[in-house]
């Protein structure tokens, strides 16, 4: 089915010194994508990347805080459009097919259309990025669900009821895993579509640290476990407490009932303590779980507020 140009649709570029590539990737869209507006939001970059995205027509905007959640918070604030295409600027992601996600998107109603990596260069894509990206991708569908192959992708078309109602609270590389888990969370209609991920063009380097962005995305992950399934996180905590402390007055229980006595008063103690944590933990979970679920109704309820998406 041809798009109809009927909405006003916004590219979103996130850039850290990309003024090798951006030109390219503004070019791209302007020839595959004509009808769409182009924002290039440029985190304090120090090379070149704000002069070659205006001279390639783009519009800039300069975000100082670092990282590329705090890039992101922005863009779906700054920009309005009916639909939102967000890249990376370093030109590893084939936009050829860009109206296919689109039309992926408006044709089965969704809200969210992942562009999912296929490479056939080593280059462009290390082994540790890859392993770390099964490993991350697996741990978010087997705590929230879903079908997602390739999480961590930096390419993806968003309705607007999505971008207006992301509440975007990471700073670094990690908001990849707060976009997917943001659709999961309110059971939003998403899919992917496969693209070509091609190498770096020469001279261009990775933002990416495979280690530190890697446990800080893991970290996300354990955070919105915490903050969204807060019960079971919790009543795990209290479970492990309980046996611990369990463990540990086995002993002196034995001990008790062959002499009446407790001997060893500082493990009783601790015991005692560790049992008071496991109630203590329980108890906050099933606080959190009650806030959590008005949280949720809330963010489902802003959701529901903005007008679907349709051609």
């Amino acid at each position: 089915m041809e798009m109809e140009n009927k909405k006003s649709i916004a590219v979103v570029i996130p850039c850290f010194n990309e003024g090798i590539s951006i030109s390219k990737v503004i070019s791209d869209f302007n020839k595959y994508l004509p009808e769409a507006s182009i924002y290039v939001f440029d985190n304090n970059s120090t090379d070149d990347t704000v002069e070659r995205a205006k001279g390639s027509g783009a519009t800039v905007i300069s975000v100082s805080n670092k990282g590329k959640g705090n890039v992101v918070r922005r863009m779906f604030a700054d920009v309005e459009a009916d639909l939102y295409i967000m890249v990376d600027g370093d030109a590893t992601y084939d936009v050829s097919n860009c109206k296919d996600l689109i039309n992926e998107l408006y044709d089965n109603g969704l809200d969210m259309v992942v562009g999912a990596r296929i490479h056939t260069d080593k280059q462009a894509y290390r082994a540790g990025h890859t392993l770390g990206n099964k490993v991350l991708t697996g741990c978010v569908k087997s705590i929230f669900g879903g079908s997602f192959t390739d999480m961590l992708s930096g390419y993806r078309v968003f309705s607007k009821r999505y971008a207006k109602s992301f509440p975007a609270m990471a700073k670094g590389f990690e908001t990849e895993t707060e976009l997917t888990v943001h659709a999961l969370e309110l059971r939003m209609p998403y899919s992917e579509v496969e693209i070509s991920y091609l190498s770096r063009m020469e001279g261009s380097t990775s933002k990416l640290s495979t280690y530190k962005d890697g446990l800080r995305i893991l970290k996300t992950i354990i955070k919105l476990y915490s903050s969204e399934r807060p019960l079971f996180f919790y009543g795990m905590l209290s479970l492990l407490f309980s046996v611990i402390s369990v463990l540990l007055a086995i002993p002196l229980a034995e001990t008790y009932v062959n002499t009446g006595l407790v001997p060893r008063l500082p493990t009783a103690l601790l015991s005692t303590g560790i049992f008071l944590l496991a109630g203590i933990s329980l108890t906050a979970g099933l606080i959190l779980e009650s806030v959590t679920i008005g949280r949720r109704e809330m963010k489902r309820l802003a959701y529901l507020s903005i007008q679907k998406s349709t051609r």
